[in-house]
């Protein structure tokens, strides 16, 4: 399946965004601003001072008539240099905390994000987001952010102090100004989408290296070395050749810009020389306004130099805000909120029945899915009409063939999906706005993060003591073998560390349970990577840390389902069987065939 990629920001949206940011930061961003204006300001003095020590000479002044100017000069230069420094500084120090706020809500949202949406994404898209991305913007808060702001300060600057001292020669030299427009509505469609080309071929680039990486041993076992190298050169290729095509439209772009300055300055000196001659201006004020507008060519190129890294993290900055703009809970569409709210509406008004003495309170460990309809992306329904209770205390295993939705239903019942149509409740209560240790679901990936063996169990429950890590340890079957590592609960486990079977994480993963002690468990599938060796242990493991609880069993080995207290059988997103194991095998429907062609399979193995 073709991965869909996060979404990406549109630029209105991004400039949305940013301006919340800066008034959030209202008081840092005038300092800045104060700073910025007091260093343009002292850049254009020196042309000033140009301008009246010209006249002042061709009039016969004395040495101190132009030291005044010289004066003026020097320290414009000082003040200038000071205020250039202060305003890179306050540029990039403001720049770099919405960086780091921004950072850090995208990692935040990305975490929050269901599991299936990164799949579909892939994680190499997320990852080019938060290191690529995040590398392009902070390049240019650091290197482009205060030289772009300081040139376009001093670019405001001068052209108002042309127009201060001749009105007629601020319009000379704003010739070049519709030439400047031009050029950029010549290069901004061309560069821009290809700037977000260029990221998401980065991001293919990454997701191909980290699809490698992960799955290093199947690399090498099958010998596809050579068949990942191509697909990540061929990524990188990709991403070569646009970078070009942009560099070769940024190589047109500044040829435009130079022919724009050409017809200015000539524009200002023509205008300046006429109006010399009939007295209307001096000679030293035409000087310093062709010396203010050539004062400005730094400050365009570094504009247009600068615009075009600018570009490419704009392309960045839309990525991040994408995610930023995603749904944590993924809930479904208008309709799917619509009813979500009726559900909601009718389980108030249950609890609000039982207070009022008008019926039983809803009991907190109640599992129900109330009709429920859900399709992915809006396409075809993966489940249709599902309506199915889990009694407090008991355990239901959903059981069927691949692709008949019971991971979809297990994951609204844990709260990871949002239905369609109907609703998922807890004790009456939308699943979605239980408390965080209400709802526990284990599935059939499960993550060691790297560190120490008890630290891993207490991502569950922090404040646990290490006599209760211990205990939830020894009630799924794990002590044993947990004490006996190199450094007992103390070893280090995950990458670079103490390398865990899949049995092994899996009773992690169910001791993780026991600490958080949730009132409902979903497991889907969660003994399907134990092999035949350790399933018995691992199923029992299963069994201890359900007992007393509320569970929904997603059930691969149909011995598990057997133990069960309840099981329903689903095919093509229906439940189309109910009963205990006895009573299904003997009613001698679906589940008797499942069941009938598992013991074979078992006989035979």
């Amino acid at each position: 399946m073709t991965a869909r990629l996060l979404p990406v920001a549109s630029a209105r949206e991004s400039r949305a965004w940013l301006a919340a940011e800066l008034r959030a930061r209202a008081g840092s961003a005038a300092f800045t601003l104060v700073a910025g204006l007091l260093a343009a300001g002292a850049a254009i003095v020196p042309a000033y001072a140009l301008g009246l020590l010209v006249d002042r000479i061709r009039a016969g002044g004395d040495a101190p008539a132009i030291l005044t100017p010289a004066v003026a000069i020097v320290a414009a230069a000082v003040v200038g240099g000071a205020a250039t420094g202060v305003s890179g500084y306050l540029i990039s120090r403001l720049g770099s905390r919405i960086l780091a706020d921004l950072r850090e809500r995208t990692v935040e949202t990305a975490l929050r994000l269901p599991a299936l949406v990164l799949d579909r994404a892939g994680r190499g898209d997320l990852l080019a987001r938060v290191s690529a991305d995040v590398t392009a913007i902070e390049k240019a808060v650091s290197d482009v952010l205060p030289g772009m702001i300081s040139a376009l300060l001093l670019a405001a600057l001068s052209l108002a102090a042309m127009l201060g001292i001749d009105w007629r020669l601020g319009l000379a030299g704003a010739v070049a100004v519709p030439l400047y427009v031009v050029a950029l509505r010549w290069y901004l469609p061309r560069a821009a989408p290809s700037y977000a080309a260029e990221r998401v071929a980065i991001a293919a680039r990454s997701q191909l290296f980290v699809e490698g990486m992960q799955g290093i041993r199947t690399v090498h076992t099958y010998h596809l070395e050579d068949r990942h190298l191509a697909g990540i050169e061929d990524a990188s290729a990709r991403a070569r050749d646009i970078s070009v095509r942009v560099f070769a439209f940024y190589t047109r772009f500044v040829g435009r810009i130079n022919r724009a300055e050409l017809a200015g300055l000539a524009s200002v000196l023509v205008v300046g020389f006429l109006l010399a001659r009939h007295g209307a201006v001096t000679v030293g004020e035409v000087s310093a306004a062709a010396l203010l507008f050539h004062r400005l060519f730094n400050p365009v190129i570094i504009l247009m130099v600068t615009f075009d890294k600018a570009q490419d993290a704009g392309a960045s900055l839309a990525r991040l805000v994408g995610v930023l703009g995603m749904d944590p809970e993924q809930r479904g569409g208008e309709q799917g909120d619509a009813e979500h709210r009726d559900a909601e509406h009718r389980g108030a008004e249950q609890r609000d029945a039982g207070h009022r003495g008008g019926g039983t309170p809803p009991d907190g460990r109640e599992l129900v899915l109330a009709d429920v309809t859900f399709g992915y992306d809006g396409g075809d329904p993966v489940l249709r009409g599902v309506s199915l209770t889990v009694r407090p205390g008991e355990l239901v295993a959903l059981v069927g063939a691949t692709g008949a939705g019971k991971t979809t239903a297990a994951s609204i019942a844990a709260g990871i999906l949002r239905p369609d149509r109907g609703a998922a409740t807890v004790g009456g209560v939308p699943v979605t706005e239980l408390p965080a240790r209400t709802i526990a679901i284990v599935s059939q990936e499960t993550h060691v993060f790297t560190g120490p063996l008890a630290e891993d169990l207490r991502l569950a429950r922090p404040e646990a003591s290490t006599d209760e890590v211990a205990a939830a340890l020894d009630r799924v079957g794990a002590l044993t073998w947990a004490s006996q590592l190199p450094d007992g609960l103390d070893t280090v486990v995950g990458d670079g560390g103490h390398q865990l079977t899949a049995a092994q994480a899996q009773q992690l993963a169910l001791a993780r349970v026991v600490l958080l002690d949730p009132r409902v468990v979903v497991l889907d599938e969660a003994t399907a990577e134990a092999g035949s060796a350790g399933a018995r242990d691992l199923e029992q493991a299963a069994a201890a840390a359900l007992e007393g609880r509320t569970a929904l069993v997603v059930a691969h080995r149909l011995t598990q389902a057997a133990a069960a207290d309840r099981v329903i059988v689903m095919d093509q997103g229906a439940i189309v069987e109910s009963g205990t194991h006895h009573d299904l095998v003997t009613a001698g429907g679906r589940y008797a065939q499942l069941w009938a062609a598992w013991s074979a399979r078992g006989s035979a193995a």
